[in-house]
């Protein structure tokens, strides 16, 4: 198939100013709160501009190649459009430049209207495409932004591999491209969320001349441990939704897709029809990919960055709802760049909604105009880590502002789990014996406990608290545990309730009431990396398989991702641990506490080997416990 289309031409379109009645709100709000360095020069005002777009405008690349971008442009009325030159915000992806939030995430696109009528005053949002920004927030505001669809994916013809070596160098050539276009100032950022944050660090790490700044929102850098391999367990629940859902249905040439262009109403993928065989010899097998790597090899190195190339100005921002995918690996990776200017901020609420909200936009405009316009703005003053701490009804019950990662003030603490005090959950999820006790500070006698992996798994409860509790950061578990057969794989899941009972339950990615917290492992990969591991926050080298000796019992340790919550005095924590995925029975609707972050894949799991019995021992030489990050 040719990786060109001759009959492609670009379309031009200029519209109205669009609306910006929450724009300028939140710009108002921002600005009356802001704190500027001494000597800051004031913040240039936004020019009033109309908005140009360049539709399916051909972008080429290294080996000969063209990808389809949307170029939106600011334009000034009664002005000479030639001698005006902005820096580029750009993405590139696979889920359609064309394609409008109602059609590719419906369900997004109802809470937007239905809880968010300050994003429809800053925006007709007729542009609105899932996961990047909307065009009318940042060209009335002097910025070009460039939406690119990938090789193989929506307009762009070519063999679809996502994720891959080969998506990087195509980036890489687009980023370059549009540094030279006689529109742009010369300075690209990147901007985008998920899948169009996630990139950015392998990009950016390539270090292309003209890439200025990125601000990678919800997205993580571990292909491996956050992406597809939770603790070396397949995602196979998540994988399989995304590939077939937001991927193979805009694979360029598929003909039954239900997509359309939002701007002419035709087929999104292109007028070439392909026959499933054709669109199947077009693409990388992505599942089985991932099936035939079980270990961080060359083939999963190769699509993870080195973090220590990454020099640029980064604004990193995370959700605390991102469990199971992106929340780890971005905090990692503001941790791990070596930019020296660099900030973190970490949220709670709709990973997507939040991005859009005027006030995010706003503080997007102010990273970028200082980085990408060079405006002395202040923004050095903003705090380096600025952390929402959750209450139990899904708020915020206060900001903590520091310039580290963990938190300056953090308090390692160690609970330890007591076996006689365990709770073994039945098939509702629930047990008698919840809340007495499993849980405490000092180190508990000798014990041991059975459970089956197909079960609900065991509950360790701290009882009523004496005090409030506040947690804030990342979390782990030492596990003394054996098994019956040569694997067992460890689901734990960390769950809060407040004084009456009730459990604290948030709203997250994909799932309306997700726990504080999770963490997986498979323990044939329990041997750590020395050189990634801390006191606080185990890695695992997943670099070989070490099966266990039934019978055996081996010490591991297990991540628990970044978790808070503010927990008032007769609160309680409890820690599931278990052999299988969190879930909640008795839910009523298709999302029962994992959202569809399943790793139940039977050729990744097979029963025979994971379906044995296993045992946690705790107290004397087996002092299991969990760790947790304490605030003031």
């Amino acid at each position: 198939m040719s990786e060109s289309m001759p009959n492609a031409q670009t379309k031009s379109f200029i519209e109205a100013n669009p609306t910006a009645e929450g724009m300028q709100a939140a710009e108002a709000k921002r600005a009356a709160g802001a704190k500027p360095s001494a000597g800051a020069k004031p913040v240039a005002e936004s020019q009033s501009y109309l908005m140009h777009l360049d539709k399916d405008v051909a972008v080429p690349m290294r080996d000969g190649a063209q990808l389809r971008a949307n170029v939106f442009r600011p334009v000034r009325p009664a002005a000479d459009a030639a001698s005006e030159r902005y820096p580029v915000i750009m993405t590139l992806g696979p889920y359609g430049k064309d394609v409008h939030l109602s059609q590719f995430m419906p369900e997004a696109w109802s809470a937007l209207n239905e809880r968010y009528p300050e994003i429809l005053a800053a925006s007709s949002c007729k542009h609105l495409v899932f996961e990047t920004p909307d065009p009318e927030c940042w060209a009335p505001h002097g910025y070009v932004v460039v939406k690119v669809d990938s090789r193989g994916a929506g307009k762009s013809p070519g063999r679809l591999d996502v994720n891959s070596p080969a998506e990087f160098r195509d980036f890489y050539d687009a980023i370059e491209w549009a540094a030279a276009q006689p529109w742009s100032n010369g300075k690209v950022g990147l901007l985008g969320i998920s899948y169009y944050a996630a990139g950015q660090w392998s990009i950016a790490a390539q270090r292309p001349p003209h890439l200025a700044a990125l601000i990678p929102w919800q997205g993580t850098f571990d292909f491996y441990r956050d992406r597809t391999r939770q603790g070396g367990i397949l995602a196979s629940g998540f994988l399989q939704r995304w590939w077939n859902r937001s991927v193979l249905r805009n694979q360029h040439g598929n003909a039954d897709t239900p997509l359309t262009d939002l701007v002419s109403g035709e087929r999104n993928p292109g007028p070439e029809a392909l026959t499933s065989a054709q669109l199947l010899a077009n693409r990388a097998d992505y599942i089985a990919d991932l099936r035939a790597h079980p270990l961080e090899d060359e083939w999963y190195r190769s699509r993870t960055p080195d973090l220590s190339q990454i020099e640029i100005p980064a604004l990193v921002v995370a959700n605390w709802g991102g469990l199971g995918l992106h929340l780890r690996g971005t905090i990692e990776g503001y941790r791990r760049i070596a930019s020296r200017d660099k900030w973190l901020k970490v949220q709670p609420g709709s990973y997507f909604l939040t991005f859009i909200h005027p006030d995010s936009v706003v503080l997007q405009r102010r990273f970028f105009d200082r980085y990408l316009k060079e405006i002395d703005n202040g923004w050095e003053t903003e705090p380096r880590v600025e952390v929402n701490l959750r209450s139990t009804d899904d708020g915020i019950a206060r900001t903590v502002t520091d310039t580290q990662w963990p938190l300056s003030t953090t308090r390692w603490t160690r609970l330890y789990l007591h076996a006689d005090n365990a709770a073994l959950l039945d098939d509702g999820g629930h047990s008698a014996d919840e809340g007495r006790g499993g849980l405490q500070a000092p180190l508990p006698p000798s014990g041991k406990v059975r459970y089956a992996p197909g079960s609900r798994g065991l509950s360790f409860s701290t009882g009523p608290l004496a005090e409030p509790l506040s947690l804030a950061g990342p979390m782990m578990a030492r596990l003394w545990v054996a098994s019956d057969s040569t694997d067992m794989d460890l689901f734990l899941t960390l769950r809060a309730f407040d004084a009456s009972g009730r459990e604290a339950v948030f709203f997250s990615a994909t799932e309306p009431r997700s726990p504080v917290s999770q963490g997986w492992l498979r323990v044939s990969h329990r041997k750590l990396d020395p050189t990634r591991s801390t006191d606080y926050q185990p890695c695992q080298a997943h670099d070989e398989l070490q099966p266990l000796t039934p019978g055996q019992v081996y010490p591991v340790d297990v991540e628990i991702w970044p978790g808070s919550i503010a927990l008032p005095a007769g609160g309680r924590l409890d820690l599931i641990v278990a052999g299988r995925d969190f879930e909640r029975p008795e839910e009523p609707g298709p999302f029962k506490g994992s959202g569809f972050f399943y790793h139940d894949d039977p050729i990744d799991r097979p029963p025979e080997i994971f379906g044995a019995m296993n045992t946690l021992c705790t107290g004397g030489d087996h002092a299991s416990y969990l760790q947790l990050p304490v605030l003031p």
